[in-house]
């Protein structure tokens, strides 16, 4: 029995040891501050290689289709075309109320596979729900608000069976959150120089309207709460919920998170980085204007992008329709190839494209939206190598058509760019130079001016050219003013097309 006196002190030494190492340790990786957060790198690889995430606007204001999204806002205010359609549809807003609209969204039609499959062949890869839009339903199975998919509407948990069809694809999972402006904001009645009040708050706080309801169970839809409440319960409350019960890749915010203290911004951070250090994951946190440092997250340019490189990667969010974001009957589509070259010109700056769909408020995605994911994914089937796991090049591009200061401020210049067969963009992977023109050319040699003498610095050399899609050979020459190649008679696509360059040695811009 001495023999083995010395065998038990060691155990007994070395679980003491490890009982206290474990003491010293910290409870969690993050702390609930910025210096802490800071140590989240937030542009994982997976993500500067995804470049298109598929997301969507659909819920109880599509039921309406009419407008557009902020349906629930604009039906209380009298000035308003989504006031008088209501008035003129439905009745005054007092009798029949955004929560009537309710029982009406059921969804019949939705299938989750059926629109993972979807999401996969239109190149996403990844993608996900509005989880909570401004007007307070939760499109999960919320145990915190009665105004869950689960417990009414549907009757089913939305978002997870997303989830599960999105992950069996093999895409990662978004979920969206525009729910700071849920809160009735009492300080925003009126406001100078503003033509309507309630502009911080979704709903208005109206006389007689069901915004303004003593119902225990209306206040969770109309956000008819108490601050301090909301902020713990509702804002933070949905968040951690979303986070347990799907593990989401990415979390995206709406404006209006800079109406949430900062200390519960805090919070929210510390809490998702913490549980994806437990799953295991690298996740990516997305804000809009200056809500959270970009020192954890990464910024977002909606409807609108970058006019040069971005030494960080950043997203925008954009919709395949022109106007509203959700369904409206005679909602307009973007041709595909608009869709594209917005695309195509965010991968060449670092970017990376949230694109919207709007599907019917019973599930149906309509059919001119499918044609648009079907012949994007299409494209990109044959010429991704472009796009997916690139990186910027030296140069962003070439051609006429500029784009403004990006920011939303600047949206509706965006929505006026239209790019043309003069318009190429670059893209690098490894030792390969991709660059995208806008369509099939009108010249019979295509000059790329960025590889002429006086714009390059460097020990870069040009060893094999050719064109993704053609089998043919291609000739092509070095010279002064750039990269100079003869084009095929056939055409190889009217959209857009890529000469694949293989390089070696590297290059800077010339100082000018």
């Amino acid at each position: 029995m001495k023999s083995l006196f010395p065998i038990i002190v060691l155990l007994s030494c070395t679980i003491s040891c490890r009982t206290e190492k474990k003491k010293d340790e910290p409870e969690h990786r993050y702390a609930p501050d910025y210096a802490s957060l800071a140590h989240h790198n937030q542009q994982p690889d997976w993500f500067q290689d995804a470049k298109l995430g598929i997301y969507f606007h659909w819920g109880v204001y599509s039921v309406p289709a009419f407008g557009n999204e902020w349906y629930p806002s604009r039906m209380h205010h009298e000035d308003d075309i989504i006031y008088k359609h209501h008035l003129e549809k439905y009745g005054h807003p007092s009798e029949f109320g955004y929560h009537d609209f309710v029982p009406m969204f059921k969804a019949a039609h939705f299938d989750a596979k059926e629109w993972a499959v979807l999401f996969k062949r239109a190149g996403a890869r990844f993608a996900g729900p509005v989880a909570e839009h401004h007007d307070g339903y939760s499109m999960w199975a919320s145990k915190i608000t009665p105004w869950n998919t689960l417990d009414t509407g549907p009757k089913r948990d939305i978002t997870g069976e997303l989830e599960k069809a999105i992950r069996s694809q093999g895409m990662k999972l978004i979920t969206t959150f525009h729910h700071a402006k849920h809160l009735q904001r009492f300080d925003s009645i009126p406001e100078e120089g503003r033509k309507r009040a309630y502009r911080n708050s979704h709903y208005p706080y109206y006389a007689g309207m069901p915004t303004r309801s003593d119902d225990e169970r209306l206040k969770y839809l109309y956000g008819n709460i108490p601050e301090e409440q909301w902020l713990e319960e509702v804002w933070l409350g949905k968040l951690k919920e979303v986070i347990d019960n799907y593990q989401p890749d990415i979390i995206w915010f709406d404006s209006w998170l800079d109406r949430i203290p900062e200390s519960k911004r805090k919070e929210f951070a510390a809490y998702y980085l913490n549980e994806a250090d437990k799953w295991g994951k690298e996740v990516v946190i997305i804000r809009k204007q200056d809500d959270l440092p970009l020192d954890f997250s990464l910024n977002d340019l909606e409807k609108s992008r970058m006019n040069k490189l971005g030494e960080q990667s950043w997203m925008t969010d954009e919709t395949i329709s022109y106007g509203s974001w959700c369904y409206t009957e005679n909602l307009r589509i973007k041709p595909t190839k608009d869709v594209l070259h917005v695309l195509i010109d965010i991968v060449s700056k670092n970017g990376v494209l949230l694109l919207n769909i709007s599907p019917m408020a019973d599930g149906t995605i309509p059919e001119n939206q499918r044609e648009v994911l079907l012949e994007l994914g299409a494209w990109l089937d044959a010429y991704g190598e472009a796009v997916y796991e690139t990186r910027p090049w030296i140069t962003y591009g070439e051609g006429p058509t500029k784009e403004p200061e990006g920011h939303f401020k600047n949206h509706n210049a965006f929505s006026k760019l239209v790019y043309s067969n003069k318009d190429l963009r670059y893209t690098t992977r490894g030792n390969i130079i991709y660059a995208t023109i806008f369509g099939w050319p009108d010249e019979k040699k295509v000059v790329l001016e960025s590889f002429g003498k006086d714009r390059l610095a460097g020990d870069l050399k040009v060893h094999a050219v050719s064109l993704v899609g053609y089998e043919g050979d291609l000739n092509w020459e070095v010279k002064d003013n750039g990269l100079e190649i003869s084009m095929p008679d056939k055409v190889v696509n009217e959209m857009a097309i890529v000469f694949k360059l293989d390089t070696e040695g590297s290059a800077s811009l010339v100082k000018k």
